[in-house]
């Protein structure tokens, strides 16, 4: 459960950035609790893939590409998933401004986009967390 109130994009007065997560996923939903923290002037909504809205609002994502990796669907744009998603981020929230230069480098990308599939692909086994519903069996490799 969540303890940091996350904005519901219906919520909204204006449309703003929305988030897409993992709500099943104890490990995603802190991070995700945290980045609702660090957004002082409320640019972000969020959603849980597991929320039938998504697929009718983003049905250019497919479920894999959902489980794979945090999305962030830009108030204005195209979807940004993964490191690029953290990247758009780091110029969107305050908080996360000091980061920014680094990750917005020009062809840092890739880098980024690796280190982000790693940490996402054992994300279940760096942070010690358990899933409800058993979601986190579906990442966890052996």
């Amino acid at each position: 459960m969540l303890k940091q109130a996350l904005i519901d994009p219906d919520q909204r007065e204006s449309a703003g950035d929305v988030v897409i997560y993992d709500g099943e996923c104890n490990f995603c939903c802190s991070q995700v609790e945290r980045l609702a923290a660090w957004d002082s002037v409320r640019r972000l909504s969020f959603l849980s893939l597991h929320d039938p809205r998504v697929a009718e609002r983003y049905p250019q994502l497919t479920p894999e590409q959902l489980m794979e990796q945090m999305w962030v669907i830009p108030e204005r744009g195209e979807p940004v998933g993964g490191a690029a998603a953290v990247a758009y981020l780091s110029r969107r929230l305050p908080r996360l401004y000091l980061i920014s230069p680094v990750l917005n480098c020009p062809g840092t990308l890739p880098l980024w986009s690796w280190l982000y599939r790693w940490v996402a692909n054992r994300r279940y086994r760096i942070a010690g967390r358990n899933c409800s519903g058993g979601s986190c069996r579906l990442h966890i490799r052996s």
